[in-house]
């Protein structure tokens, strides 16, 4: 049995052949065709994680990295050593050490991790603020698991409150001075279909939790096949939120299918993501009203400006496709009811194998 580092000829093959795929897209996306494909080389180096060589034309990606990485990170990786390229192929600066002034400068404006070593950042540690918002958040929270359903959707709403006006002081305070910076993260994991549940659950948490959601594409290694992934960017404390939020709608959705079937007595899953769907959209329609509710209070989002020029940075090119839903059949009606009914509140002692994770957790 082969180790997670380690891949078949013809899967590593068709890793190498992916890896050129994604180089044109990126040239693409963010050179503008400006560089000439090299010659890709999976390495075994233990010290860097990739490397373009100017006198043999050869890009290197450490074959770890490649395998057992998500594919957003080598991504990262392959951005950065393509900046590489990009300044001493096309700019023909030569003269300056790797990681000089005009390698930074053309990684500033395209929005790449510039660091020399170690994995690309994901993003500025949380300040102090974002420590104590996501404390008082946190209580709430757990105020929301009061078996009082008036106290406990009190408290939801209360932390969804809180969080606005953290970010319509933080957006404020931005406007007058740089703030935080931004990173990105990628939720769930790569599969071929993105069934209607997780495209709601993505719109949840760009429309209510203060990110920039895309799909973005990826490639599993070891199953030799592409398919999608959630991105999100923003702060770090609205990243770790939003996170949060996913990781226990998702899990919720499915402790509430278990429920529905035991209820009505069904053994097989055949309007499993039919449910699923109607519970993301009931929870979507709450968190709507909700928002109303806050604008005649006069909290009222418009965005964030800066957040946008970061993802537009890393998306030049973005392309909206939509989809159609599933039948409004009567799984999705009970889905729908039980969505409207769900409180996001913070379990207490769930962890990896038990549940969503801790609200605070690294």
């Amino acid at each position: 049995m082969k180790s997670a580092g380690q891949l078949s000829a013809e899967l590593e093959a068709a890793l190498v052949r992916e890896i050129q795929a994604e180089f044109a897209r990126l040239n693409a996306s963010y050179f503008k065709r400006a560089l000439r494909p090299p010659v890709f080389l999976l390495s075994d180096a233990a010290t860097r994680l990739g490397r373009f060589e100017l006198a043999t034309r050869t890009l290197e990606i450490q074959r770890s990295l490649a395998v057992d990485q998500p594919w957003s990170t080598l991504v990262e990786v392959l951005k950065h050593e393509m900046a590489h390229q990009y300044v001493l192929e096309h700019l023909g600066v030569q003269d300056e050490p790797p990681h000089g002034p005009t390698f930074r400068e053309v990684c500033g404006r395209l929005g790449v991790d510039a660091a020399a070593a170690g994995m690309p950042t994901s993003g500025p540690a949380r300040t102090d603020d974002e420590e104590r918002v996501l404390g008082r958040i946190a209580k709430l929270l757990a105020l929301a698991e009061s078996p009082s359903q008036h106290e406990a959707e009190a408290a939801m709403n209360a932390a969804q409150r809180l969080m606005l006006k953290y970010n319509l002081d933080a957006a404020a305070a931005r406007a007058k001075q740089a703030g935080p910076g931004y990173a990105f993260r990628t939720l769930g994991r790569p599969s071929g279909r993105i069934t209607e549940a997780e495209r709601t659950l993505a719109a949840i948490l760009g429309d209510h939790f203060f990110v920039a959601v895309i799909w973005v594409p990826a490639y599993r290694p070891h199953d030799g096949k592409r398919g999608s992934v959630l991105e999100i960017s923003g702060t770090t404390a609205n990243l770790d939120m939003a996170a949060y939020v996913h990781s226990f709608l998702s899990h919720a959705a499915e402790q509430l299918w278990v429920a529905h079937k035991r209820a009505h007595g069904l053994r097989g899953d055949r309007d499993r993501r039919t449910f699923l769907a109607g519970v993301m959209a009931g929870f979507h329609a709450k968190l709507e009203s909700e928002k109303k509710a806050q604008a005649k209070e006069g909290l009222v989002w418009i965005g964030d400006p800066d957040l946008k020029q970061y993802y537009r940075r890393r998306h030049p090119h973005v392309v909206t496709v939509r989809y159609g839903g599933s039948a409004r059949n009567d799984a999705h009606a009970h889905g729908r009811e039980a969505g409207k009914k769900l409180i996001l509140h913070r379990p207490v002692g769930s962890g990896p194998s038990g549940g969503p994770p801790r609200l605070l957790g690294r």
